[in-house]
């Protein structure tokens, strides 16, 4: 049986969770998630509690069952608070603006990169250097923020780049002027 499987899920106030045809829904006050589950794995709902059971012993089972857990769990908490990731541009004279629902990038291209907005995201640009991505999907969420990462990676020798916030990026020495060598 699978640890992180057998916990229950603890729902809160003005969040429902329904399981029918092999489709879990969740309700909140932020939206509603679905979510098929796959395998003999079934879903109860006890008061204001979530129990996943596995209906056999197989290793796929076993090995599903801590998965679909912890997918439930942030559907959970992404229907009743949300999820965030901030990211922050580096560089000189980098910044990022949202124009409607696109993210307009200046990072160092010869041209602005715009991102669209995708459905389900909340883009913000609190400064020019930062970056916010929010939304109820978990998944989605850091998904979109590794595409924007991903637009211009952290370089290792200035540092320039996207990163996530309070990212480390590892500074490599750059060339020596060669004094000494023969």
């Amino acid at each position: 049986m699978s640890r992180i499987g057998k916990k229950s899920i603890e729902v809160p106030a003005g969040v429902s969770v329904a399981f029918e045809n092999g489709v879990v829904t969740v309700k909140g006050p932020k939206g509603t998630l679905t979510r098929e589950v796959k395998g003999n794995i079934d879903v109860k709902t006890e008061g204001t509690t979530v129990q996943l059971v596995a209906l056999d012993e197989l290793k796929e089972t076993n090995a599903r069952h801590g998965l679909y857990r912890a997918l439930v769990a942030d559907m959970v908490k992404g229907v009743s608070e949300g999820f965030e990731k901030k990211l922050e541009v580096k560089g000189v004279g980098w910044k990022a603006a949202m124009q409607g629902n696109k993210l307009v990038l200046n990072v160092g291209f010869s041209h602005p990169v715009e991102f669209v907005q995708p459905e389900g995201i909340k883009i913000e640009t609190p400064t020019q250097t930062d970056i916010s991505v929010s939304g109820i999907d978990k998944v989605l969420v850091g998904q979109v923020a590794a595409d924007l990462r991903a637009i211009r990676i952290p370089e290792p020798y200035h540092g320039y780049g996207i990163r996530y916030k309070g990212e480390h990026v590892e500074h490599k020495e750059g060339k020596t002027s060669g004094k000494g060598k023969k």
